[in-house]
């Protein structure tokens, strides 16, 4: 059986995961306690846990891609990483993403929320915690906690931070950046943003019975304009997304400003009620743990 950080068990299940995208690998004015690499059933994350404090508020961080960002998008170990997450206490996640935008109102620069997905992934990626003797089917109709999103929103607002919310994320496979006849599938398929790290991420959330969001960072128009200077290419993304970071940050630590009183309730914690199929006594006794893992 993995062995498994007990961070949690000395109270912290209201630590707030980071999942840092493109060019976020580290966390400004976050005061590092302790770095964990847990061993998890599915290999190791992206890169050590860190877990610290952001102002008084403990928060973990991990970055997608790598500590060098060495991880292609299919190259990611999401279940591994959302796991070693949970394991060091963290029970709401905000994700950090380049986007390209698919529609004119949502500018390079601005900032937004998915809160649907649209999955043009090819199938490399191992996209569920479940199999090998385990059967569930968590509905993913909203794929996102609300009530996380909400409270986005809300601190970017009173932040006065332009902010685009109930957004329609497309995720592709990468790593190359798309098509024009590609952009305009996804434009007339209703998506609104386009990116290729946030699935299986965001479902896997759902299966660990974790709040999940994502902050997206619009770094360019994707393709589908008739102007090529507006297409994106890899030495407009990066400047323009580390220089939004600062507004993201801004959100982050207000964010974790709050008080418990203040959130929503939510059912991302009671997403497995229902969705396990395969009866208690059915399950490989070599599998149980991650079972009972993913139902804490």
């Amino acid at each position: 059986m993995h062995r498994r950080c007990r961070l949690q068990l000395r109270g912290c299940y209201r630590v707030i995961g980071v999942i840092g995208g493109t060019g976020l690998y580290s966390m400004e004015g976050l005061e590092v306690t302790d770095t964990h690499t847990p061993d998890t059933p599915f290999g190791a994350p992206s890169a050590p846990v860190v877990v610290g404090r952001l102002g008084s508020k403990p928060v973990a961080f991990l970055p997608r891609h790598g500590p060098n960002h060495e991880l292609i998008p299919s190259e990611i170990p999401y279940r591994a990483n959302l796991w070693a997450l949970k394991s060091v206490g963290v029970r709401r996640i905000v994700g950090v993403s380049a986007t390209g935008s698919l529609r004119e109102e949502i500018e390079p620069g601005d900032l937004a929320i998915p809160t649907q997905y649209f999955d043009w992934t090819r199938g490399k990626r191992a996209s569920s915690f479940f199999g090998d003797g385990i059967v569930a089917h968590v509905s993913t109709a909203e794929p996102t906690c609300p009530a996380l999103a909400a409270r986005i929103e809300q601190v970017a607002e009173g932040l006065g931070t332009r902010l685009h919310a109930g957004k329609a994320y497309a995720c592709v496979e990468g790593p190359r950046l798309g098509t024009r006849t590609e952009s305009f599938f996804l434009r007339n398929a209703g998506c609104d943003l386009v990116g290729m790290t946030n699935v299986p991420e965001a479902f896997l959330a759902r299966e660990a019975q974790l709040c999940y969001c994502t902050i997206a960072i619009a770094t360019d128009y994707d393709c589908w304009m008739d102007d090529p200077e507006q297409h994106a290419s890899v030495d407009k993304i990066l400047p323009l997304y580390k220089q939004n970071l600062g507004r993201v940050q801004g959100i982050l630590s207000a964010l974790l400003a709050e008080s418990e009183g203040e959130w929503s309730p939510c059912g991302c914690r009671e997403s497995l009620k229902y969705a396990v199929v395969t009866p208690s006594s059915a399950v490989p006794r070599e599998k149980q743990h991650i079972l009972d893992f993913l139902r804490e």
